[in-house]
């Protein structure tokens, strides 16, 4: 069990550390264009690629739907309660406690997890957290809604696309299947390196509240993906995806919405920060007492 998680873990984190040590010795790396490349060309890319090459029963991908909405919900329900306790602004602070990292962390982790079934999964999970950071998230934050945002997604679109191939049992060309492949494969690696050199360049402040707010995201997501999970009867592999995605820490977009609305920015950034060095206990935890 050991070894397993070693080889699950040091992989992710190995990446990570590597994109920060790059941003710390002042190599370039322009992180907006490479965020930019992978929500638009190199996601999609994955997604359509893993559902050309892995057929899994069509009924997961609703119960997986309806689990992430609830996770949602109660989240949002929790993490609402808390900062009016704390006296907190929901705006700059409650897209950071609702929408996880399920991209750069969150897949890889499920493919080194779960194998190719699991990554399926997972796709279906960032899919839902990428439109509701660029639809609620970006609402939230800005104080108003774009509904226009969700339909210049790629990713909406390649999801519809990669259902499609599901239900109607389709088979890509093999050029095409090829090309999706070669681009969908530098994705996780590439997200992974874009962290690193991200949370290098952050500033955070406020720690103590960052650490408490971490704390909710990750232990209140674990718990909240445990009750959704035995409230569904999820099978085995779709409660490890979602245990594992819903526990993870708070996504770099969460501050880039922050610092664009200008909603708390260095107090999110110590969320991101937190969060994510809190993940190095918490992400082999929730492997070794739940998968």
């Amino acid at each position: 069990m050991l070894l397993q998680l070693i080889s699950i873990v040091v992989p992710v984190f190995g990446a990570i550390a590597a994109g920060f040590v790059w941003a710390r010795l002042r190599r370039p790396f322009d992180v907006a264009t490479v965020t930019n490349l992978v929500m638009y060309v190199g996601t999609p890319c994955l997604l359509l690629a893993t559902f050309d090459d892995v057929r899994p029963d069509p009924d997961d991908f609703g119960s997986m739907a309806l689990a992430m909405l609830l996770c949602y919900l109660a989240m949002a329900v929790l993490g609402l309660l808390v900062l009016k306790l704390a006296d907190l602004d929901p705006r700059g602070f409650l897209p950071a406690l609702l929408f996880p990292n399920t991209g750069n962390m969150g897949l890889s982790l499920c493919l080194f997890t779960f194998g190719e079934p699991g990554l399926a999964l997972a796709i279906v999970i960032f899919a839902m957290t990428s439109t509701g950071h660029f639809t609620i998230g970006a609402s939230l934050s800005r104080g108003s809604l774009d509904a226009k945002g969700l339909l210049r997604m790629p990713l909406l679109y390649a999801v519809v696309i990669g259902l499609l191939l599901i239900f109607l049992d389709i088979r890509l060309p093999e050029p095409v299947a090829r090309m999706l492949e070669l681009i969908g494969g530098l994705t996780i690696p590439i997200m992974l390196i874009a962290l690193g050199v991200s949370l290098s360049r952050l500033r955070p402040r406020r720690l103590p509240t960052a650490l408490g707010l971490s704390l909710l995201r990750i232990v209140g997501g674990c718990a909240i993906a445990l009750a959704v999970a035995a409230l569904l009867e999820l099978g085995p592999l779709a409660r490890g995806v979602l245990l594992m995605q819903f526990s993870m820490p708070v996504a770099v977009y969460a501050y880039l919405f922050a610092v664009t609305y200008n909603r708390n920015p260095d107090e999110v950034a110590g969320l991101v920060v937190v969060s994510t060095a809190l993940s190095l206990v918490s992400v082999p935890a929730v492997i070794w007492l739940f998968l």
